[in-house]
């Protein structure tokens, strides 16, 4: 019992954040390209085999992270505490777990057709060197961004046999969605980062983050716009796109305080009420 204890925290089962938004980029792509007109049995499986995978590979993630950063992980007061670095779970298992979780997650992905299990595939290196990021540049949060919104992608080619223009534009607005609030979840730890030499782009934009973080938003708000005008979506959906413009702007952004790592915590989590209502959004333009 106490192994499966320390399992549970080493993949932050207590922390469901991770993995939601994981999963709702995911649900933006497939709902884009799915045809609702025919069996709708199939588009919830899929969006059933996307949150499992978004699970697996998100614990497995962070099992890779904190192998990775146990020695930082140490010398950080959040992280001190992690099953890796207080020394409660050796290295050894921390990779079979994370091993066992990869297997799991490839027996998710077969379920798709190649084209998408080759891509999901040829992703698994950004998804596993992300972690170093943070050592060499003031841009990880790009690269978590270019690996944590990739399923968006997938969820298109699971429909569609090549990618276009509608996906990728998708993809560059969620890329600069997650760059936003990974730095606002950055903020909780930039002292201690700061300390140990990490850099992350809250360090970056720490003398003004937020001008920084209206650019991003704004960005993904761009591209909700051009997928809708793609897509050729009626008025209903760019009207729910208001409820976007509130959260992102005048619940996330008037709200944010660099200095309370308690805020920057709240503001984080809620992105994954944005990422709901971004789905709903798509839903609308589709089914209306």
């Amino acid at each position: 019992m106490n192994q499966l204890n320390l399992f549970a925290d080493l993949i932050r089962v207590k922390k469901p954040i991770g993995y939601m938004l994981l999963f709702w980029p995911c649900a933006w792509g497939l709902t884009i390209a799915y045809d609702f007109s025919s069996n709708k049995d199939i588009y919830l499986f899929y969006l059933l085999l996307f949150f499992l995978g978004s699970v697996l590979m998100r614990s497995a993630g962070c099992i890779v992270n904190d192998i990775l950063d146990r020695k930082f992980d140490k010398r950080v007061f959040r992280t001190k505490n992690r099953p890796i670095a207080s020394g409660k779970i050796s290295v050894e298992l921390a990779i079979f777990y994370s091993g066992f979780l990869c297997i799991m997650a490839f027996f998710v992905l077969i379920n798709f057709n190649l084209f998408t299990i080759i891509i999901a595939l040829a992703s698994m290196p950004l998804a596993f060197t992300y972690p170093l990021m943070k050592r060499f540049t003031y841009w990880p949060q790009l690269f978590l961004g270019i690996t944590f919104n990739y399923g968006l992608i997938l969820g298109w080619t699971s429909i569609n046999a090549g990618v276009d223009i509608i996906p990728i534009a998708f993809y560059l607005g969620a890329i600069f969605w997650t760059l936003g609030y990974d730095t606002i979840y950055g903020f909780q730890d930039i002292k201690d980062d700061e300390i140990i030499g990490l850099k992350s782009t809250s360090i970056k934009f720490k003398s003004n983050p937020i001008i920084f973080l209206y650019t991003c938003y704004t960005i993904l708000l761009l591209s909700l716009i051009t997928v809708g005008y793609l897509n050729e979506f009626n008025q209903l959906y760019f009207i729910f796109l208001i409820t976007i413009v509130y959260h992102m702007y005048f619940f996330q952004l008037k709200n944010f305080s660099s200095k309370d790592p308690s805020i920057c915590l709240k503001i984080f989590k809620s992105n994954n009420f944005l990422g709901l209502l971004i789905f709903i959004s798509v839903l609308i333009g589709k089914l209306s």
